[in-house]
């Protein structure tokens, strides 16, 4: 008979064998996971290890958003080497997208779920630029471009995915008093189906924020920026995210990614009421993370 409480400790001291001798950015992710260079720390030298920590574990977090952004600073809008800007944009999401999965910073589950926010992303992006809406448009030429939109768009959406997946490995993140798998699907289904409906039978997201808010009221999120475990309402954590992810927009219009109607003759800050838009957009993203396995597990519902 094989014992499997033996098997499971090899295994996983396989696995940090493998992270302690991969590649150097798997090597970080095991250091900020599991290193304690720091002993017995208290009051303000505490509150300090532990931001620089909370600091690099959410900039690497950001790694796949950091590294496109950084793309979209430094490609040029005639594009380069004779590759119009779209098209180099798309083939460099691919790249780091590839580059994560292949270096064991995503396993295939997890790409799998960021392909689907990329679909869904671009499925949205199609309606918005389409004739009848025009809500924003991609004014620039390329051969990436599919039904007007820039192939690389859903990545964008992607990017938020990608983002709660390497957090909750690094911040070792656990949910309190979640709701049920089926209510919360519900409010994410509604969530994107507004997105579509309000241009035809009106907004209701605020209706459906107000659900949410019922919802999610008692659920909490345990981290851990460094060796002892912190928390935060879940709700609080979902405006952050969409708050950064506001202001990520207006960095990408200001360098004419894409442009809003009020902005095609001069740039003007994106409208505050995205930010509500987009905190629901990181709700919708989360209920999808949610279902992968191994983070299913890490999930509290009461009964």
């Amino acid at each position: 008979m094989i014992d499997s409480s033996n098997s499971t400790t090899g295994s996983v001291e396989q696995a940090d064998h493998y992270a302690s001798q991969g590649p150097w950015l798997l090597r970080l992710d095991h250091y900020l996971i599991s290193g304690r260079p720091f002993k017995s720390i208290s009051g303000f030298s505490r509150f300090v290890v532990e931001f620089i920590y909370f600091g690099v574990k959410e900039a690497r977090a950001c790694v796949f958003v950091g590294l496109f952004f950084l793309a979209v600073f430094l490609v040029p809008r005639a594009g380069m080497f004779g590759i119009a800007r779209y098209d180099l944009l798309f083939v460099i999401a691919i790249a780091i997208q590839l580059a994560m999965l292949f270096g064991k910073l995503e396993t295939w589950d997890e790409a799998k779920a960021i392909v689907l926010f990329h679909v869904l992303g671009f499925a949205l992006e199609v309606f918005k630029t389409s004739g009848s809406i025009q809500s924003w448009s991609y004014p620039d030429p390329g051969y990436s471009k599919l039904f007007g939109v820039p192939l690389f768009s859903g990545f964008m959406y992607a990017g938020v995915g990608s983002y709660i997946i390497q957090a909750w490995r690094l911040f070792d993140l656990r949910i309190r008093h979640h709701p049920p798998y089926w209510m919360a699907a519900i409010i994410a289904i509604a969530i994107y189906a507004n997105f579509f409906t309000h241009h035809f039978i009106g907004d209701y997201r605020w209706y459906i924020a107000a659900c949410t808010l019922g919802l999610y009221a008692r659920a909490t999120v345990v981290f851990r920026p460094y060796d002892k475990d912190r928390w935060m309402p879940l709700l609080l954590a979902f405006i952050l995210i969409g708050f950064f992810i506001w202001l990520a927009e207006n960095i990408s219009t200001f360098f004419g990614i894409w442009r809003y109607p009020n902005q095609l003759t001069i740039w003007s800050m994106v409208h505050l009421g995205k930010w509500s838009s987009w905190s629901l957009m990181v709700i919708m993203s989360f209920v999808l993370v949610t279902q992968l396995k191994h983070i299913k597990a890490r999930i509290h519902i009461p009964q």
